[in-house]
């Protein structure tokens, strides 16, 4: 006959014997408790104590101004990045192409714009005027470039096509992570590639991608920052226009960043929300 034994922890087998369960102090988590606990109150100390006028900060939160701003900024940065995810469908499936074609492109394309900054590709859209003084339409008008190039079009040609090098990496991950397998059956029943892509292929990619692409559009809220050096009424160069005028230098940085805090702070539980969403439909 079997006897079958459970097996019996040490902290079971203490408590049988009537002994008294002693956990370790881990003396390096208490040690790295005490220093972030003190350089946040350090960094708080500075800014109570620092020449601020939070009675300034209060003030200027919601003014109208900044209240612009705000929008500017979502505005720009859905435009981008919805300008940014068709370039990035394009360069991903033109990386996947077997034409050599589509893929030198696609890889040229990336390499060019993941590599120059982003502050530069702004500042040449927004003087391309230098460049080609007029936009010829055939058989319409003749536009001058120096009127087309605004800081909108101007931001949202940089930040779209600078988002659209990286979001076509990210789709390309997406599309080689589904399984052979299914490109073949799409195939085998007469669909196109094309076909295949838009009603097998990319509805379970997304599952794979939307995470990056969450955290894609949350750094562009903070990218749209830079559009402020090409005069593009976002909420840190309207930030900058009131310190011009009143010297409060400290105070409307502090109210801008609390601003794209806060935008941040919403999305980011409607990324997560739809992750889970889309998790679900894997079970």
């Amino acid at each position: 006959m079997t006897i079958r034994t459970d097996p019996v922890t040490i902290a079971d087998a203490a408590r049988l014997a009537g002994l008294r369960r002693v956990r370790a102090i881990a003396w390096g988590h208490v040690g790295s408790a005490v220093l972030i606990v003190g350089f946040v109150l350090w960094v708080a100390r500075a800014f109570a104590l620092g020449q601020i006028g939070w009675s300034y900060v209060g003030e200027f939160l919601f003014v109208p101004a900044i209240l612009r701003g705000v929008w500017a900024t979502l505005l720009m940065s859905v435009c981008a990045m919805a300008l940014g995810m068709a370039v990035g469908l394009v360069l991903a499936v033109g990386r996947l192409s077997p034409a050599v074609v589509p893929r030198v492109a696609s890889g040229a394309y990336t390499w060019l714009f993941r590599g120059v900054p982003v502050i530069l590709q702004l500042l040449i859209w927004f003087n391309l005027a230098l460049i080609f003084p007029h936009i010829v339409l055939p058989g319409v008008r003749t536009i001058r470039t120096v009127d087309l190039m605004t800081p909108f079009l101007s931001a949202l040609l940089g930040l779209g096509l600078n988002q659209g090098a990286y979001i076509g990496e990210i789709l390309r991950a997406g599309l080689q992570s589904i399984d052979r397998g299914q490109y073949e059956a799409a195939e085998m029943v007469g669909m196109t590639r094309m076909v295949a892509l838009r009603r097998i292929i990319l509805p379970q990619a997304l599952r794979v991608v939307i995470p990056p692409l969450g955290n894609e559009f949350i750094n562009m809220i903070k990218l749209t920052s830079l559009a402020s050096m090409i005069q593009y009424p976002e909420v840190l160069h309207n930030a900058e226009t009131i310190y011009y005028a009143n010297t409060r230098v400290i105070e409307l940085l502090i109210v801008a960043g609390f601003w794209y805090l806060m935008i941040v702070t919403v999305l980011s539980p409607l990324q997560h929300m739809l992750e889970r969403r889309l998790a679900k439909g894997t079970h």
